[in-house]
């Protein structure tokens, strides 16, 4: 799970989206609005709107890896997927800057799931509607779940590329940043599906493959041509979550930091 560069839209999609939002907004009540969010995003959401089919065709374009999801970077990315629920948040079920490329795997068990950090800021309050509950407003708070479009979720856990393959927090246990990165990985369950492991731990020897294959035709004195190839081939790799850590991670393993020190600019790839 890394940052997202966000990308641009055209003008006329822009304009539509906010033409949509504004049929959401114009609804009376909290509760009109989310219904209304929940029906016109059903029927805006189709392959015959030129405006969504423009939207995915953006949020393919800026996922991490060949059009992998912004979650797990394990499947396909095939569902837009709002950061705030729009049963929750009816305000920014058409708002550009809500929406993520996710898997089905991912998107469905995240779905409404959301907290936002409580009042005192030692806590992450569950804003999750309930079956049956009455259609009210979520408290207000900030975001529990690490935003990849606003933050970079490696700055909240690492990875371990030596045993588990497991996402582990960083920050002391209790504090914000702690509660956050342990929601996080919870509620897009990052470290309990055993083929996203699996599919993590592949994905490391298949990096330091390439790795070895740049470094062995650096020093047969490969043509520029050959080295770009072997770069695209790093960079279009499934996991680049992977390869960050290898480069993050490299002076703490002899293998990778020798590798490295002998091809310093795959530090940049």
């Amino acid at each position: 799970m890394l940052k997202i560069r966000e990308g641009r839209l055209s003008r006329e999609v822009r304009e539509a989206l906010v033409s949509y939002q504004a049929d959401v907004d114009g609804q009376s009540t909290y509760a009109a609005r989310v219904d209304r969010a929940k029906q016109q995003f059903s029927r805006r959401n189709r392959l015959d709107n030129p405006v969504f089919v423009a939207v995915k065709s953006k949020l393919a374009r800026m996922c991490n890896g060949s059009r992998r999801c912004m979650y797990c970077e394990d499947s396909v990315a095939d569902e837009v997927e709002h950061f705030h629920p729009k049963d929750l948040y009816p305000e920014f079920v058409f708002v550009w800057r809500n929406y993520l490329y996710a898997c089905g795997p991912c998107n469905g068990p995240k779905n409404n799931q959301f907290g936002v950090v409580g009042p005192t800021a030692d806590e992450i309050v569950v804003v999750t509607r309930q079956r049956n509950s009455p259609v009210v407003p979520p408290i207000a708070g900030s975001t529990a779940l690490i935003n990849p479009l606003r933050e970079n979720p490696l700055d909240f856990f690492m990875l371990d590329i030596r045993n588990t393959f497991e996402f582990t927090p960083i920050s002391e246990s209790g504090t914000i940043d702690r509660l956050r990165a342990d929601y996080t990985l919870k509620v897009l369950r990052l470290n309990e599906r055993d083929y996203l492991i699996d599919a993590r731990r592949h994905a490391y020897s298949g990096f330091l493959a390439r790795l070895e294959q740049y470094v062995q035709h650096l020093r047969n004195g490969a043509s520029p041509r050959k080295l770009a190839l072997l770069r695209s081939g790093i960079q279009r790799s499934p996991h680049p979550t992977v390869w960050e850590e290898m480069k993050r991670q490299h002076l703490y393993h002899s293998t990778l930091s020798d590798l490295f020190a002998q091809a310093p600019e795959t530090l940049e790839f």
